[in-house]
């Protein structure tokens, strides 16, 4: 008999100990309800073909653990089906009239209330189904117990402990199985659930790390991550800009000093092993292919009390922020020329203007045979002079006025007295004028001015057999001036620096022609470029925005 009851228990578990085995993978979440049916709707029937009974006459029937379980699990739909099949070998197992009672009481009393608890069951959290559980039991072993007392109408006193205790063994069994049942299948899902939030959790990491990867690759920033040897363990797009035509594959694993000298990275120290022996955080201007980076040096660290994991490298492109702190350091520069050139004018040309007058008295009153060195002294204070006209057109930061002009007549009036210039220094003028010409709103004194700068700084730059082409160029938005000589050329280094006010590349010159140049071209709304190659020639171009166009 105790063989038979263990079997019973060990059926009770089949649906739980296969649905276990079966559940497995996320995937089978759709069809788990179905597989649960089938399981419990099996065990259910196994349980009725071994029922036992004891020797007091209580069976030992736990066919309806696995209908309890599946109907809960599988809901309305399953519930239903296992009720068809556990009416129809119910009723082929009826031998006596008691047994109609006891299913009848099971349809009108139980079913009810299992199938009302089924929707409530599935919505409710864990702590809340083992409740309803503990109802469904309590309601069942209530209905059993009661039907089998009521089965013995010749029951003695003295039967009552033995069959009472057979009861709560029955009892006792019956709710374990059931709630444990219950314990496993919820553990089932529950490990289902888990996968599902590590699956839904490695997603979110797998797009943010792709997300990180995309930024750090397409962002206009250098970084390279380096481990805690110093080896490369990636750099981003921008980096591989500058160790073109070197790839990825090249440089990965590779020590940072392989990529310094790739990127001709311009720097005393090895920032990466300055961090790596101890550096919290270092940050450096630094060279690279001729360009300004600022550079951030910092450990990788996992805690923060932890020693450095790694090195990450970032360098910022701040060559036009230099170039706007040069463009700004040399207005101030032109600010202090205009204070100064506003202080001195009247002071030095009063002075200048007699010493001229003086020296030309002089020069008519003195021997032939001296007038050369009069003459010298008229020219240097024609020269002093011509400076200090220079200073203050440079340092008038004044509106103009403009009207409407055609370059090529202002050229046109220009260009003997660049001939002059030209036939004195045996050099050739070319000039290059194109068909048509739009007007422009411009200052013509100051454009001549510009144009005879520009002429005469390609002329110093050639030899006696230079060429030097003027040319002109109607754009769609805008108007170009190109003045091109064939002359040694001007360096890279010196072309960063050739507007800025008191440098020149020139043995007498005072480096105000080219500032002068820049201040008429923005006071026009133009630009002017430099293009060079040392040995070839320089070319400087204009470019005058046409009215009521957008051109920068």
């Amino acid at each position: 008999m105790w063989k038979d009851s263990l079997l019973q228990v060990l059926i009770a578990f089949l649906p739980v100990f296969m649905f276990m085995v079966w559940y497995t993978k996320p995937e089978r979440t759709r069809i788990a309800h179905l597989f649960l049916c089938i399981v419990c709707g099996a065990a259910m029937l196994l349980c009725m073909h071994f029922t036992t009974i004891n020797d007091q006459g209580i069976y030992f029937d736990f066919r309806h653990i696995p209908f309890i379980v599946g109907s809960l699990y599988g809901g309305i739909p399953a519930a239903a089906l296992l009720l068809v099949v556990y009416a129809a070998a119910r009723l082929s197992q009826i031998t006596h009239q008691w047994d109609y009672v006891l299913f009848a009481t099971f349809l009108l009393v139980f079913i009810p209330i299992l199938f009302s608890r089924i929707s409530v069951f599935q919505r409710s959290a864990r702590s809340s189904r083992f409740k309803i559980v503990w109802l469904l039991c309590l309601t069942l072993i209530l209905i059993q117990i009661t039907a089998y007392l009521a089965s013995f109408p010749n029951l003695h006193l003295a039967d009552i402990p033995d069959r009472l205790g057979a009861a709560l063994i029955f009892i006792f069994l019956f709710t374990l199985i059931t709630l444990v049942s219950v314990h496993f299948i919820e553990l089932g899902y529950e490990r289902i659930q888990l996968q599902f939030q590590l699956h839904d959790v490695s997603n979110k990491y797998r797009t943010e790390m792709r997300r990180l990867q995309q930024f750090i690759d397409n962002t206009p920033l250098i970084v390279v991550f380096c481990d805690k040897w110093g080896l490369i363990t990636h750099v981003n797009d921008m980096a591989l800009k500058f160790v073109s035509p070197l790839g990825r594959k090249d440089i990965l694993y590779q020590n940072f000093s392989i990529l310094m000298e790739k990127m001709d990275l311009q720097s005393e120290t090895n920032p990466v092993d300055s961090v790596i022996q101890g550096e919290e955080r270092l940050t450096e201007m630094l060279r690279v292919h001729g360009r300004t980076f600022y550079t951030v040096t910092c450990p990788i660290k996992e805690m923060p009390s932890e020693g450095t994991d790694g090195v990450l490298f970032i360098g910022h492109d701040v060559t036009e922020l230099q170039r706007l702190k040069d463009e700004v350091d040399r207005m101030e520069r032109l600010s202090l020329v205009g204070q100064m050139a506003a202080s001195i004018t009247h002071e030095i040309r009063n002075p200048m203007a007699v010493i001229r007058g003086f020296v030309q008295l002089l020069n008519e009153r003195s021997p032939a045979d001296q007038q050369s060195y009069f003459r010298i002294v008229l020219d240097e204070l024609d020269r002093a002079n011509a400076i200090i006209n220079d200073f203050l057109s440079l340092a008038q930061n004044r509106i103009v006025e403009k009207e409407s002009s055609n370059l090529h007549d202002l050229l046109n009036d220009l260009l003997p007295l660049i001939w002059a210039d030209a036939n004195m220094r045996g050099q050739i003028i070319d000039l290059r004028l194109c068909e048509e010409m739009d007007l422009l709103q411009m200052n013509s004194k100051e454009i001549k001015q510009l144009i005879l700068n520009l002429a005469r700084n390609g002329m110093e730059a050639m030899d006696d057999k230079g060429v030097l082409r003027i040319e002109t160029m109607n754009l769609k938005d805008t108007v170009q001036l190109r003045v091109i000589d064939n002359g040694i050329g001007i360096s890279v280094e010196k072309l960063e620096r050739l507007f800025e006010p008191f440098y020149t590349t020139k043995m007498n010159g005072t480096g105000l022609g080219l500032a002068l140049c820049l201040s008429i071209v923005e006071r026009h709304n133009g630009k002017i470029h430099v293009e060079s190659t040392v040995g070839q020639g320089t070319t400087f171009i204009v470019s005058f925005c046409k009215p009521g166009r957008y051109c920068w």
